[in-house]
């Protein structure tokens, strides 16, 4: 429960500094983690079982994903030097906060903003298609050349966590009354591989991974854009400290990945 207390404590403050009337609610042990965080993040304390549903859901869906993402591999190379867990854990954090790995669902939202106030029609695809071509080309958003939500190092096919997700965000965003913006993202999922794959001469297959509708998501449920990693870390929490067990027990050894110098030899 101390991350909804750490996640609670955050929002209460945000409120305060801004003139706003603090609230702390108590957790409630008879609730859910999914429950209690939308239950503690709002004034009325008040939740659909629907909303809590697909917060649960995209717990579940971010809880573990192998040891070869980034902040997992972070934790075993803390874990491998003898450091302490918390230690650890910190070093885990730092990793899922980066743009590529936890944070990629906040730049997604950005990259839709850019979309929504770029595009004339968003229920144009041939307009869409331009945008995301500029984006991919790095003459449009963030110069990065790159779409958001787009693409796995480990997933062509498909994301599974995705297709999972995907069916909960459709109910919820018929329920939030967002069929516009559920359109959007259609839309870009339809569009983004094929310009990807023309443009990057890619033909094992780009599909959109659970990071495309994550933040869409938090921002239907009214969870404020600085919490959306630290949920990301309250449910990755889970896999981290599997790995980081089975690191201890079964290898007890330091990491020290080799590397191999690519300069000219000279005599």
């Amino acid at each position: 429960m101390f991350p909804v207390l750490a996640v609670h404590a955050y929002h209460a403050y945000n409120h305060y500094e801004n003139g706003q009337s603090m609230y702390i609610h108590h957790p409630d042990l008879q609730l859910s983690t999914a429950e209690n965080l939308l239950m503690m993040l709002r004034p009325n304390q008040e939740y659909m079982p629907i909303e809590a549903k697909v917060l649960d859901t995209a717990l579940i869906l971010h809880m573990e994903h192998g040891g070869g993402n980034n902040s997992t591999f972070t934790t075993r190379v803390v874990t491998s030097s003898g450091s302490d867990t918390y230690s650890t854990i910190a070093a885990a954090m730092s990793s899922l906060k980066g743009p590529k790995h936890g944070g990629a669902n906040i730049k997604v939202m950005e990259m839709m903003e850019y979309i929504r106030q770029t595009v004339r029609d968003i229920k144009d695809k041939e307009e869409i298609a331009h945008c995301l071509a500029k984006i991919l080309s790095k003459e449009a958003f963030d110069q990065k050349g790159l779409i958001y939500g787009m693409g796995h190092a480990i997933y062509s096919l498909s994301d599974p966590r995705e297709r999972i997700f995907k069916s909960y965000v459709e109910i919820l965003a018929k329920e939030k009354h967002r069929e516009d913006d559920m359109e959007l993202y259609n839309a870009v999922e339809e569009i983004a591989p094929k310009i990807i794959a023309k443009e990057r001469k890619i033909y094992k297959g780009v599909s959109p991974n659970v990071d495309f509708y994550s933040g869409f998501v938090y921002n239907m449920l009214d969870i404020p854009q600085e919490l959306y990693t630290a949920i990301f870390a309250v449910a990755r929490i889970v896999g981290w400290s599997a790995h980081r067990i089975e690191e201890q027990i079964c290898a007890d050894k330091i990491i020290r990945p080799a590397y191999m110098s690519v300069m000219e030899e000279r005599e």
